[in-house]
């Protein structure tokens, strides 16, 4: 099966199967503060890593949300890994409240401080990312025109670490149990890992799976 994407057989395929494909996606969970000191936190499954040196990581949303609005407002952001433990806690985050309703209190989450900017992370996570404002922009098509999606860039300027996920020097990613997000309403969980090493080079050196920039 191919088909052209803009015009999709919605008989042959209930569903759009874009998400599904691409998958599984870390759910990036944004903490963010307005100009008036309030206090969003939202799960977005279009976030990643897209750079090591300086870190850097995206998200987007579709539409203008809350998240969007007060990095908008105030520049800083968070984003607190989703462990399995959290996993209701972070669905129960993604209803839509009316602005300023605090999801931490909807979903029975604690707020922790962060060191290096102003929004806090969620307490209990084994990981978070304390961020800064690099680029925010609504997105366009390839005709030009502007769609109702926005994304987010911010560069990592402290990270937070469970002490308890530290183990021989490295972040215990099984450990953690880090959640994905996949299609439709499916998720996956990392329990368990395996490493790989990436083919010799010309120089005959071999280097890491993942990228020689570890």
């Amino acid at each position: 099966m191919t088909y052209y994407s803009a015009t999709r057989d919605d008989l042959a395929l209930a569903h759009d199967p874009f998400k599904a494909i691409v998958a599984p996606r870390p759910i990036g969970w944004i903490t963010a503060l307005s100009a008036k000191g309030e206090v969003n936190l939202s799960p977005y499954s279009f976030f990643n890593a897209i750079s090591a040196k300086p870190n850097i990581v995206i998200f987007s949303s579709e539409g203008k949300k809350d998240a969007v609005s007060f990095v908008e407002e105030t520049g800083e952001f968070t984003c607190s890994l989703v462990s399995g433990a959290l996993l209701q806690a972070m669905n129960a985050t993604s209803a839509p409240l009316p602005r300023g309703q605090s999801e931490y209190a909807h979903a029975g989450l604690e707020m922790a401080p962060s060191r290096f900017v102003k929004p806090p992370r969620v307490a209990g996570t084994p990981a978070a990312l304390e961020c800064k404002l690099l680029s925010l922009n609504q997105m366009h098509d390839l005709d030009g025109n502007a769609i109702p999606r926005w994304y987010v860039l911010g560069q990592v300027v402290g990270t937070f670490i469970d002490d308890a996920f530290i183990k021989d020097g490295r972040f215990d990613t099984a450990g953690a149990n880090p959640v994905a997000r996949c299609g439709y309403a499916d998720y996956a969980e990392v329990t368990s890992l395996f490493s790989l090493q990436r083919p010799q080079g010309g120089g005959g050196e071999v280097q890491p799976a993942g990228g020689a920039t570890r």
